[in-house]
């Protein structure tokens, strides 16, 4: 397949999440962007059990935002890129859960 007019850095030209990933984690070298990382997504999980307790879809839009805003202050205020969701939102969002793990369990440095 062939990948003419797009270059490694452009996250629109992964076939697979497997070619996507490497490519993730270039883009949260920052120690503290995978931080922050960590912490929303760990608020996330928080508001999605917090939907499940309290049944209150405002817990779901409480999620959203402490997730992306997290990951967006450590993209823009310290990894100085743009976050790959805006142009693969699945793939990034995969990444952010694979990330999450690859943290937890000692694989990438927290």
């Amino acid at each position: 397949m062939s990948t003419a007019g797009f270059s490694a850095s452009d996250p629109k030209a992964f076939h697979s999440f497997a070619e996507f990933y490497p490519f993730y984690l270039s883009e949260h070298s920052n120690r503290t962007c995978r931080r922050l990382h960590f912490v929303g997504s760990t608020l996330s999980l928080a508001c999605l059990a917090m939907l499940v307790a309290a049944r209150n879809p405002l817990w779901l839009l409480a999620g959203l935002l402490v997730g992306y805003g997290f990951a967006w202050v450590g993209h823009f205020g310290f990894e100085k890129n743009k976050p790959a969701s805006f142009k693969r939102p699945l793939y990034s969002f995969m990444g952010d859960w694979v990330m999450y793990r690859d943290i937890w369990i000692g694989r990438i440095p927290f």
